[in-house]
């Protein structure tokens, strides 16, 4: 007998209540990646203090953190399409709490580096492990939900770094800002093992192969060597991971020149910058919740994700023009930052389509490594621009980068409809 799957099963209240708590689950998980990202910056004065640190070399343990994570994101999609995302999962929030506890014992610059190594490790799991458990575990019928909550909860996550840590550095002192985002994060690595059997889920029996249904083999069941050569070959796997390069280049230029360009552009002080920077990034968890709906609402992710990212680009070059008045540049920010994060849930959806059988947690892992690649270009190209005299330079590139992107979001859905197409032929 077959089994059935989630969305073969009637929706009911019992079935909503499972999806919701995976849905909990997964973007209190998901909160701690963001969270942590933030450590070592929010750590930086209170360890140039303590220790005599330049901050070149404060800045090395941050960029130590992402170049593991970038690497540890790209290949650790395989090891969760073939253990299973719940207990990698687990080994990432294990990371950060181990590297919680390496960075408040830390003597010198050896551990601190090693905690920051061991931080990168736990960071580069959450998005295959992530995606792989709502991907199988969630019916669709709240998938546009589960994407837009795991984004709203990793803003959150960024949210809450600042405060948490400069308010317990005040109160106490670094080293134990450092144990107390350890043990926070171990009191959600709790949560999550005590709810590990909501994200586990069992794999499907492989079925005799019937007559128009789909050829396509599995690829959890391949060698690693040829999962990748199948995925390389797939041109939607290529433009999913320029789009999230493209996009994240967008986001480092926002993230990085908003607050100075706010000021030689509108003359806008540094205070109400600084605001109108959070404010972007408020609107843009906002848009996710929002882009949520859009989901079910148009089949055609695509579109959804082109239009929301070419106004969001629009915006920002609107405000590089220098002609609107300083309070409605604020506005404008925050209504790229809201367009921008309407795109976020209708993007995740594309990239399920464009996901082969077997192969979740390898795809989310390699196209979200486009993010940390595009994360460590932009800043640098941007730089160069402002040190050019260009002084509203990034503001532009960031526009031309949302567009472009909205146009490989529209080539990785031709290129899927494509495969989908040869398959149901192959049939």
């Amino acid at each position: 007998m077959a089994a059935t799957t989630i969305d073969q099963m009637p929706d009911s209240p019992a079935l909503a209540r499972r999806d919701w708590k995976i849905i909990a689950l997964i973007g209190v998980a998901h909160s701690c990646s963001h969270f942590f990202q933030l450590v070592f910056p929010t750590l930086f004065l209170a360890l140039s203090q303590e220790f005599g640190y330049s901050f070149v070399e404060l800045g090395l343990l941050a960029s130590a953190f992402f170049v593991v994570s970038s690497v540890g994101q790209a290949s650790s999609g395989f090891v969760v399409d073939r253990i299973g995302p719940t207990p990698v999962l687990l080994f990432g929030l294990a990371g950060f709490v181990a590297s919680g506890i390496l960075i408040g014992l830390s003597t010198g610059y050896a551990m601190l580096m090693l905690a920051a190594v061991v931080g990168g490790l736990g960071n580069s799991v959450f998005h295959p492990a992530d995606y792989s458990i709502i991907n199988h575990r969630i019916s669709s019928r709240r998938l546009g939900h589960a994407f837009s909550t795991h984004g709203f909860t990793g803003n959150l996550g960024w949210a809450l770094t600042p405060v948490f840590m400069t308010t317990i550095i005040y109160m106490a002192n670094w080293r134990v800002a450092a144990f107390s985002a350890a043990a926070m994060i171990a009191l959600v690595l709790f949560v999550v093992w005590l709810g590990r059997n909501l994200l586990i889920g069992e794999k499907p029996a492989a079925k005799p192969a019937q007559a128009g249904a789909s050829t396509e083999r599995d690829l959890s069941q391949e060698t690693v060597g040829r999962t990748l050569v199948t995925l390389i070959s797939q041109p939607a796997l290529w433009g999913a991971f320029f789009f999230f390069v493209f996009t994240s280049v967008a986001l480092s230029a926002v993230q990085n020149f908003t607050i100075p360009m706010l000021g030689d552009v509108y003359g806008i002080d540094k205070v109400m910058a600084g605001t109108t920077l959070s404010g972007y990034m408020l609107a843009s968890a906002l848009g996710m919740i929002a882009g949520g709906f859009l989901v079910n609402a148009n089949p055609h992710t695509e579109r959804t994700v082109a239009a929301s990212l070419i106004l969001a680009g629009v915006f920002l070059v609107l405000l590089a023009s220098g002609a609107l008045p300083s309070f409605f540049a604020m506005v404008v920010v925050g209504l790229a930052g809201f367009c921008a994060g309407v795109a976020s849930p209708s993007r995740d959806m594309l990239i399920r389509r464009a996901t082969p059988k077997g192969a979740t947690g390898t795809v989310y892992g390699l196209v979200y490594s486009g993010m940390d690649v595009g994360a460590s270009l932009g800043p640098v190209g941007f730089g160069l621009m402002l040190d050019a005299g260009m002084g509203k330079g990034p503001w532009v590139g960031a526009g031309a980068a949302f567009v472009i992107a909205s146009w490989l979001a529209i080539l990785v859905a031709r290129s899927v409809a494509v495969r989908e197409r040869a398959q149901l032929a192959s049939a």
